[in-house]
């Protein structure tokens, strides 16, 4: 499993942060979201195989729709303000220590 930051915003993948879902999603709407975004990831694929560049576009845009609903995209579900570090290196983030310390204590 990767590790999630202390305070639910990010897990880690290959020590980049990627932002979770909103946490504060009723377990149903985030499941029929869940579900639209397997369904775009899916489009892409089709798309992909089919080179056309329009049809592509157009999944990638579902894919955003469904990215943005969970909140793992577009603005930020927390609001103390915090800056969103999406996609950052953990290193270069506030959780660099939080992430050095997790491989010293394995």
């Amino acid at each position: 499993m990767n590790p999630m930051t202390p305070d639910g915003r990010y897990f880690v993948v290959k020590g980049q942060l990627w932002r979770c879902s909103n946490p504060s999603l009723n377990e149903d709407v985030r499941q029929r979201l869940v579900n639209d975004l397997m369904s775009a990831r899916r489009e892409v694929k089709a798309a992909k195989a089919s080179g056309d560049p329009g049809q592509l576009s157009a999944a990638r845009a579902h894919v955003q729709v469904a990215k943005v609903a969970l909140g793992e995209r577009g603005p930020v579900w927390w609001n103390d303000g915090s800056p969103d570090f999406n996609r950052y290196q953990v290193a270069n983030t506030p959780y660099a220590e939080w992430f050095r310390s997790l491989s010293t204590n394995r």
